[in-house]
């Protein structure tokens, strides 16, 4: 089946939820309820701290501390997160790689003003590993050269951590949605778009209790054409040439959904069909060369209920 490219975008779970946007994580960031709407201040307050702990923008961040000053004591939010960059790591035999910021932050700079495209030579010279991090429950230390760049899993952990505060204060139905990363508490209803055309491609409407949605692709962020796009091989220092997007579906946390996607972006298309059909997961792939692929286990977690 051909198709051009990905896009998710949200339904309200009922007509009479309450929705309010604010902008965080250098995105806009939404939440919706149907009950309990007070606690909605207390769900972006916690967005807001994960941005302050994971942030490489802000001045006031640990990681952007760390970046500038390659020293810094971490909060609890940076610690785990940190944590969890390693597991994924080594689950993803490397190619998620948070220091991979030495080239997105310290040579394309993405997301700033002064956006270029590296001379492949700076790119082949770039300082990329994770033993170039060190790092315990106070602190953090990178070693001269090495940036990180935690966007890679950041949106997610912080749709993680507020979509599990409202579950702990006992909310039936919300929906956090942090640009391509959504959580839905209850059944949701997700819009599958085709970015080019700005058409809607099919509709579907999850299944399990708790439902983690994220998409990860090359035509958001890019410096000149796709061809720079924001999604850097650790290895081939190159940004993805083989998925024009990747959307997973699971009740795996949102963390490891969006880490796992962007892993699986720069990987050889065999070796993420591998990695994807061993987790526990639903996935739509579309190639750079417009063909879809639609993971056969999809039904377990969401019905496909309008194409």
């Amino acid at each position: 089946m051909k198709l051009l490219s990905l896009l998710l975008f949200l339904f309200c779970v009922v007509l009479s939820a309450q929705t309010r946007t604010q902008v965080h994580m250098g995105t806009l960031v939404s939440i919706t309820l149907d009950d309990h709407e007070e606690l909605i201040n207390e769900g972006f307050k916690i967005i807001r701290e994960v941005d302050y702990a994971l942030s490489s923008y802000k001045p006031e961040g640990d990681i952007y501390k760390l970046n500038h000053q390659h020293l810094v004591k971490l909060h609890p939010f940076t610690y785990e997160a940190l944590k969890l960059s390693q597991q994924y790591y080594h689950s993803t035999h490397g190619y998620f790689d948070i220091t991979i910021g030495s080239i997105t932050k310290g040579l394309y700079r993405f997301g700033e003003n002064r956006e270029f495209i590296p001379h492949p030579q700076l790119l082949k010279s770039a300082k990329v590993g994770f033993s170039g991090l060190k790092f315990n429950r106070e602190s953090a230390q990178i070693n001269k050269g090495i940036k990180i760049d935690l966007g890679g899993m950041g949106k997610g952990f912080g749709v993680q951590k507020a979509t599990q505060f409202f579950i702990n204060k006992g909310v039936k139905k919300a929906i956090v949605a942090a640009s391509g990363d959504i959580r839905c508490i209850g059944s949701c209803k997700v819009g599958v778009q085709n970015p080019f055309s700005e058409e809607q491609l099919f509709e579907i409407e999850t299944k399990k209790p708790v439902s983690g949605i994220t998409t990860s692709g090359n035509y958001r962020r890019y410096v000149g054409s796709k061809k720079s796009n924001h999604l850097i091989s650790p290895y081939l220092r190159q940004s993805e040439k083989t998925f024009a997007s990747i959307t997973l579906i699971s009740d795996l946390s949102s963390s490891d959904l969006d880490a796992y996607a962007t892993a699986v972006s720069v990987m050889p298309y065999a070796l993420a069909k591998q990695f994807l059909d061993e987790k526990p997961l639903g996935y739509i792939l579309i190639t750079t060369d417009r063909d879809l692929f639609i993971s056969k286990n999809f039904e377990e977690y969401a019905t496909i209920i309008k194409q």
